[in-house]
């Protein structure tokens, strides 16, 4: 007994301890700019949206079926001088209606003619359009008018409910002929948002006259939001479930513990 000795030698880990602290720092961290870069995608896509948008409440059923009475849409703020033929927009004209926005579409612009109707379609320089945003069954010979020349820097609007528009055809005695300022336009709508029923359908009967409007950022800036939401959520849900791993873990290396003693 005298020259024996006992040496009680502590259980390893093998280094598993090690290697989870360091995966776990590295999961943080990652949650941490995945959150950080959620919330840059986040805001910045609303601050976007709010500086080129503007929301609208329409009044009326003169855009149905494209709008109808009661719709809110977005509009991006535009100049008056990237319209083109086919654009719904928001105007303002005091003669037409007082200290009220207007909504309706562009179906002729300054040295175009136009007219109503050739076999029921609207007629612009000469060449029948298709308007598939009418109403089903509707002929847009209901708004018959005799042939309009606009006027340079001017527009000719019409609404795609043509019985009950007060649009363009009811100020043809006006000395515009019916006619709003480019200047006059402050927005030119991109969707319908409530209720929703997502972006505009390009007007593609006008496409034979001239280029169209391209789309504005919405659908880009509706990817950072969503994409920023789920790097928040995903990211801020790391650290409670990575614990909940943890103590399973932790739990579950008890008892082999206690075996190996």
């Amino acid at each position: 007994m005298g020259g024996e000795s006992t040496t009680r030698t502590a259980p390893h880990s093998g280094g598993a301890g090690t290697a989870g602290a360091g995966g776990s720092r590295i999961g943080q961290r990652l949650s941490g700019l995945a959150v950080a870069l959620g919330l840059v995608l986040f805001l910045g896509g609303f601050a976007w949206g709010a500086f080129i948008y503007r929301p609208y409440t329409v009044p009326t059923s003169s855009m149905t079926p494209t709008i109808d009475a009661g719709d809110r849409v977005l509009a991006q703020r535009v100049d008056g001088d990237e319209v083109r033929r086919g654009d719904v927009v928001v105007f303002e004209d005091k003669s037409w209606v007082s200290n009220a926005k207007v909504v309706k579409r562009v179906v002729a612009v300054g040295g175009d003619t136009v007219s109503c109707c050739t076999d029921g379609k609207l007629t612009v320089n000469g060449k029948q359009i298709d308007e598939p945003y009418l109403p089903k069954g509707s002929l847009a010979e209901i708004k018959d008018f005799p042939t309009v020349t606009v006027p340079e820097g001017r527009l000719f609007l019409l609404g795609d409910e043509r019985q009950g528009s007060l649009d363009s055809t009811a100020h043809l005695t006006d000395a515009g002929k019916g006619t709003v300022s480019r200047g006059a336009v402050s927005a030119r709508v991109d969707a319908v948002v409530w209720p929703w029923k997502g972006m505009l359908k390009r007007p593609t009967g006008f496409e034979s006259l001239g280029a169209l409007s391209q789309p504005g950022p919405l659908r880009t800036i509706e990817v950072m939001v969503v994409a920023g939401m789920v790097l928040v959520l995903g990211g801020g849900a790391y650290g409670p479930i990575a614990a909940r791993v943890s103590r399973s873990r932790a739990r579950a290396a008890r008892p082999e513990a206690a075996g190996a003693r």
